[in-house]
């Protein structure tokens, strides 16, 4: 419900400041790429410390 809330709320604030959408696409795009490098990160000290063959083949991709 609360999330459902915050949509609406968005699409009313994005209705009446459009620009608003292009900083909320830039936002979310930059925190999946932060995202991805922190996983990334995270699987590589993984790797290190267990030395997991799975994980090792889809790097070396």
């Amino acid at each position: 419900m609360l999330f459902g809330i915050i949509l609406i709320l968005a699409g009313i604030l994005i209705a009446a400041y459009p620009p608003l959408l292009s900083w909320i696409v830039a936002a979310v795009l930059f925190l999946a790429g932060f995202f991805l490098i922190f996983i990334g990160y995270q699987f590589r000290k993984a790797d290190r410390k267990f030395g997991n063959s799975f994980i090792d083949f889809f790097f070396k991709l």
